[in-house]
C-alpha cells in the first residue's frame, strides 16, 4: 500500500532528552534515580511539539517510522572500549584520531582490537565527515534511556489506534565496531555485518512517500547524517531530484551542545537543494 505521507522520527529517546525531573521514568530496580546520559538542550520541548503535531495531523499521516539508537556498553564510541596511554580511563566527549592511536596517546583496552580500531579510524577520517567521539554510555539496549520520550510514544500509540496500522521501528548502532549515526548506513560499514550496510528496505519504504517529514535528535548528528544519506540515495528511487518532497520540522530538532554550527550548516545545505525547513506550527499536511 502506497504511503503518501510519512513521518520519520529519528532517535526520540529518553537519553537524548533534557527531561525535567518530574518527567524522568523510574524503576524499582534502579540503584540511583534515572537521568538522561546525553541530553540535548531543547529536546524535551522538541518532542512535545512533535507529539502535538502528530495528534493534529493524524488523519493525514499514512506512516510513521521511528529509529532507535541501540548500543551496548562495549562500543568503539563509549568509554569502556578505550584507555589512555598511561592506562587511565578515557572521559566522555573525548575525540580520538588515528594519529593519536598510532602515537600511543590512546589504545583499546583489549589489545587484540588495536589493528581493527586503527583501520576503522583511518577509514572514518578518509571520509571527512566525523572524528571518532567517545560519548557517554547512552541508549543502552534494555535501559530506560533507550526508551521513547513519553509524549511521542503516546502520540504514536494514539495514531496506531486511530489509523489501525503499526509504527515501523529501525534499530541502529548494535555493532560495537562502527558508529551508526545514520539510519541509512553506518559511518564505516562492517563487511561482516549486513545491518551496517545500506538499508535499502528503509530507503524503498521512504521513497513511497509524496511527502517525507523528518524530526528527532540530534540535528547535529543523527538527524543530519540520516537526512544527508536519504538525499544521497533516494533520488533514483523517486526518478527525480525533487527534494521539496522532504520536510524538516526545525522546531522538533536540536543540536548537541558545542555542535550548533554543524546543525546550522546542515540546514543551510538542505535549504539550498530544495528541502523544506518549516516549524511544526507552520507545516500542515
Amino acid at each position: 500500500m502506497r504511503q503518501r505521507t510519512q513521518l520519520l522520527i529519528i532517535d526520540p529517546q529518553n537519553d537524548f532528552c533534557d527531561l525535567p525531573p518530574n518527567w524522568r521514568p523510574t524503576s524499582a530496580a534502579a540503584t540511583t534515580p534515572y537521568a538522561p546520559s546525553l541530553p540535548v538542550a531543547g529536546a524535551h520541548a522538541d518532542m512535545q511539539r512533535l507529539a502535538q503535531w502528530i495528534a493534529r495531523q493524524s488523519l493525514q499521516l499514512d506512516g510513521i517510522t521511528v529509529t532507535l539508537d541501540s548500543h551496548q556498553s562495549y562500543d568503539i564510541a563509549h568509554p569502556a572500549f578505550w584507555e589512555q596511554g598511561d592506562s587511565s580511563p578515557v572521559q566522555p566527549f573525548t575525540a580520538i584520531t588515528a594519529a593519536q592511536l598510532r602515537d600511543g596517546s590512546f589504545r583499546p583496552r583489549n589489545p587484540d582490537e588495536q589493528d581493527r580500531s586503527l583501520a576503522y579510524l583511518d577509514a572514518l577520517e578518509a571520509q571527512g565527515r566525523y572524528t571518532l567521539m567517545v560519548w557517554p554510555l547512552h541508549c543502552e539496549i534494555g535501559s530506560i534511556g533507550h526508551g521513547v520520550h513519553a509524549d511521542v510514544l503516546n502520540a504514536c500509540r494514539q495514531w496506531q489506534s486511530q489509523r489501525q496500522r503499526a509504527v515501523k521501528h529501525v534499530f541502529k548502532g548494535m555493532n560495537p565496531y562502527t558508529e551508526h549515526y545514520s539510519a541509512i548506513c553506518a559511518e564505516v560499514p562492517d563487511p561482516q555485518d549486513a545491518d551496517t550496510g545500506l538499508n535499502t528496505a528503509l530507503l524503498q519504504q521512504l521513497a513511497q512517500a509524496d511527502t517525507l517529514v523528518i524530526a528527532g535528535e540530534a540535528g547535529s548528528h543523527c538527524v543530519r547524517a540520516t537526512t544527508e544519506h536519504i538525499v544521497q540515495h533516494i533520488a533514483p528511487l523517486w526518478g527525480a531530484e525533487d527534494f521539496s518532497r522532504i520536510v524538516l520540522l526545525t522546531d522538533c530538532i536540536s543540536p548537541v551542545a558545542g555542535f550548533e554550527a554543524a546543525q546550522e550548516t546542515f540546514l543551510q545545505q538542505m535549504r539550498a537543494i530544495g528541502v523544506r525547513c518549516c516549524t511544526s506550527t507552520a507545516f500542515n499536511l
